[in-house]
């Protein structure tokens, strides 16, 4: 009889625990800051940690085109165009975009980059409209970014994406019908 009377007690003792426990957790809550308040984040940039993986940063001048990066990627979301270089031995880059939509920030593009001109980056926040956004080609961006001597941000990567030349010129003969003809 004892042990059952011991039972009820450890039961109602752990009920009004937890009971406690919810109410200051309640309370904590209707005292706390809103999350705009703790984190001003459009005009003060929120701090990441020193080993955090952002966004790729890339030197386009120290790149070879030799796609290791793009050959170590699980999800192959890292396309390189390139063409032999008319001067010497090596390649000239045409392209190098990272589709960020498939980009799981893994960082095993990192290593085997033998002139380390791939690495992580801080930047946390490429937000964008569309899919073809998320898709970043170093190669046409402005040399300011290129040349890893700034962040890069939404806007620099949708001015890479504006065509300043027509496709196609009326007048012209189209595409597609050269292509039907060959």
């Amino acid at each position: 009889m004892l042990a059952w009377f011991r039972n009820v007690w450890m039961a109602v003792v752990t009920i009004f625990r937890g009971l406690f426990v919810t109410l200051k957790v309640m309370g904590a809550t209707y005292n706390r800051r809103a999350f705009t308040q703790v984190y001003e984040y459009p005009e003060v940039p929120l701090r990441v940690k020193p080993r955090y993986r952002g966004f790729h940063r890339f030197d386009l001048t120290t790149c070879i085109g030799c796609e290791k990066c793009a050959q170590a990627c699980p999800v192959d979301c890292i396309y390189i165009e390139k063409i032999k270089s008319p001067v010497g031995k090596g390649f000239q880059l045409n392209g190098f975009a990272i589709d960020y939509t498939k980009c799981m920030f893994c960082a095993l593009c990192v290593e085997p980059c033998p002139v380390d001109c791939i690495f992580m980056g801080s930047n946390h926040d490429l937000s964008c409209y569309s899919r073809d956004g998320c898709i970043v080609d170093y190669a046409k961006l402005p040399l300011e970014i290129a040349w890893n001597r700034a962040s890069l941000n939404p806007a620099a990567v949708a001015e890479s994406k504006v065509l300043y030349e027509p496709v196609w010129v009326k007048g012209e003969e189209s595409p597609f019908e050269v292509a039907a003809e060959a």
